[in-house]
Parts: C-alpha cells; structure tokens; sequence
C-alpha cells in the first residue's frame, strides 16, 4: 500500500511516520503542494534495497560473462573447491 503524506508532517509527526516506515517496511512518500517531494524509509529498508542493488548489478555482471562466452565452472566443481578450502 503507497502511504503519502505532506511534507509538513514530517515535521509535526515525525514519530508517527517513523512508525508507519517501521511498521509497514515501506516507504513513506512526502508531498509539498499537491506533488511528490521527497521519499522517506527505515534503515533496514534502505540496507535491504541497496542489498538487492548490489545483487542485480553482480548478476548482470555475470550475466554480461556469460554472454561473452567467458570460461565457466560447475556448480560442482565450485562447491567441491569451496569444502576443501
């Protein structure tokens, strides 16, 4: 569910926009004069975001050495190499 609310609020109920960010795991999104403003979230949301970023720009990565025809190595092969490390 999109919470919107206007950007005065964070100002005069920043507590309870705090525990909407919280509570729900989801962005707030802040309004000045009728138009989207500003985007506010927990920490652990924004960690979690930027996680899955970093994710989706190593697998596109990877994705691209794939493409290339670069060597590749067996799932087995890598599990075998990682036990005996």
């Amino acid at each position: 569910m999109v919470i919107i609310v206007p950007v005065s609020d964070l100002r005069n109920h920043f507590r309870s926009i705090s525990e909407i960010c919280h509570k729900e795991n989801e962005p707030v999104y802040l309004t000045k004069n009728g138009k989207g403003d500003l985007v506010v979230m927990s920490m652990a949301l924004y960690e979690k975001n930027k996680a899955l970023l970093e994710l989706y720009e190593k697998l596109t990565f990877a994705q691209r050495q794939s493409d290339e025809g670069c060597d590749r190595v067996s799932h087995e092969e890598v599990i075998r190499k990682l036990r005996n490390r």
